[in-house]
C-alpha cells in the first residue's frame, strides 16, 4: 500500500508501505499545467490510496508516453523517480486494466523488422569460372606462340578503330589478351571470385553473358574516346563489369526490405569503393575502361534485379546463354584472324 500526499510545491510525494518499493518522489501532478501525473487531487488535500507500480524505466520519456496512454483511457496515474529510475503508479484495483492497455500500446507501436530474405544461389557456379581461366590461359599461349603466324596482340588489341573503322571484334578479343604473366594472373585472381559470385546470383550462363555484354560495351566506349595511337588489352574491363553486376544486383534485390539504409546500399557502396581502390592505380591503367565496364555492369545488374522472368533461370536458357558467350569470343577471334590471313 502506498500513501500519496500533496507537497507544498504542488507535486506529490509517494511513500510506499509494501516490501517491494521504497520512498519515491512523484515528478509531476496533472492538477498543475503541463504535468504528467494523473492523480487529480485538490491542492493541499491529503489522501490515502493503494498504488501499484506497473512500469519503470531509466528514461522519463518512456514513462510519460505510457502515462498519456493511461490518461486517454481515463486511468489515474502517478510518475515518480527513485534511484535513477522513473516509475508509473496506478490505483491497485486498476493495475490489471492499465497493464492491458500498455501491453496493447507496446504491441501496436512495435516496429517489426523482418530478416532479409537470402538471395537464391544457383548451383555449378564454378563452371563459368573454370572456362574463364581456360580462355585466358589458352589465348595467352596462342598469342605467345604467334599461332598461325599472326601477331595476336596487334590483331586483337583495343584501338580507336574498334569504334571508328568497324573493327568490332576488338571490343571482345582485347578482353582475352594480356601484356605479361603478372597482368593475366591479376585479372584471374580478381575475375575468378567475382565471376563465381555473379554466377551464383544469376546462374552461370546468364551471368557470363551479362559480363561479356557489359565488358564489350565498356571497351566500345573506351575505344570511342581514346586517342588514335593508344592500344588497350586485358580482362580488367570484364572484371569491373563483374563487380558492378554483383554489387548492383545485390543492392537492387535488397532495396525493398526493411533493413537500415546502410545495409541496403552496402553492396553498391562496397563496389564503388573497390573500383576506387583497385581500378584507378598504376601508370598504365586504363581508368576509363574500368569505369565504363563498372557502369555497364551496374546497369545490367539493376536490369536483372527488376526482371521477373523465371524462364531465364531454367537450365536450357542458362546453357544457351553460356554457349553463346563462348561462341562470341571464339567467333570474334576467328573473324579477326581471317582479316589478316
Amino acid at each position: 500500500m502506498q500513501e500519496a500526499t500533496e507537497c507544498p510545491d504542488g507535486g506529490f510525494a509517494a511513500r510506499c508501505c509494501c516490501r517491494t518499493t521504497r520512498t519515491a518522489d512523484v515528478v509531476r501532478d496533472m492538477s498543475t499545467p503541463n504535468a504528467t501525473n494523473g492523480l487529480s487531487l485538490p491542492r493541499r488535500q491529503r489522501i490515502l490510496m493503494a498504488l501499484t507500480e506497473i512500469y519503470h524505466s531509466p528514461r522519463l520519456g518512456d514513462c510519460e508516453q505510457r502515462a498519456f496512454v493511461l490518461k486517454a483511457v481515463g486511468i489515474d496515474f502517478a510518475v515518480y523517480e527513485r534511484d535513477d529510475l522513473f516509475g508509473l503508479l496506478v490505483p491497485e484495483e486498476l493495475a490489471d486494466t492499465a497493464i492491458g492497455h500498455l501491453r496493447s500500446y507496446d504491441e501496436e507501436s512495435r516496429v517489426v523488422v523482418l530478416p532479409p530474405t537470402p538471395l537464391p544461389v544457383h548451383p555449378n557456379a564454378w563452371v563459368g569460372a573454370v572456362v574463364y581461366i581456360a580462355v585466358l590461359l589458352g589465348v595467352a599461349w596462342l598469342a605467345g606462340e604467334k599461332y598461325g603466324g599472326v601477331d595476336w596482340l596487334d590483331t586483337g588489341a583495343l584501338t580507336h578503330a574498334a569504334a571508328s573503322s568497324n573493327e568490332w571484334w576488338r571490343v571482345v578479343t582485347a578482353l582475352t589478351l594480356h601484356a605479361d604473366l603478372g597482368h593475366m594472373l591479376g585479372n584471374i585472381a580478381f575475375g575468378t571470385p567475382f565471376g563465381f559470385f555473379a554466377a551464383q546470383l544469376l546462374g552461370t550462363g546468364r551471368a557470363w553473358a551479362s559480363i561479356l555484354i557489359a565488358a564489350a560495351f565498356g571497351n566500345f566506349l573506351d575505344a570511342a574516346l581514346m586517342p588514335d595511337q593508344q592500344q588497350t588489352i586485358g580482362a580488367s574491363t570484364a572484371v569491373f563489369a563483374m563487380l558492378g553486376l554483383v554489387a548492383a544486383y545485390a543492392w537492387r534485390k535488397g532495396s525493398g526490405d526493411s533493413r537500415r539504409w546502410a545495409h541496403r546500399w552496402g553492396p553498391l557502396i562496397a563496389g564503388i569503393a573497390l573500383l576506387g581502390v583497385t581500378g584507378s592505380g598504376g601508370e598504365h591503367t586504363d581508368v576509363l575502361a574500368h569505369l565504363s565496364g563498372f557502369i555497364a555492369g551496374v546497369t545490367l545488374g539493376v536490369v536483372h534485379g527488376h526482371l521477373r522472368t523465371p524462364w531465364l533461370d531454367s537450365k536450357p536458357a542458362q546453357f544457351i546463354a553460356g554457349a553463346m558467350s563462348l561462341a562470341t569470343v571464339a567467333g570474334a577471334w576467328l573473324w579477326a584472324l581471317s582479316r589478316v590471313s
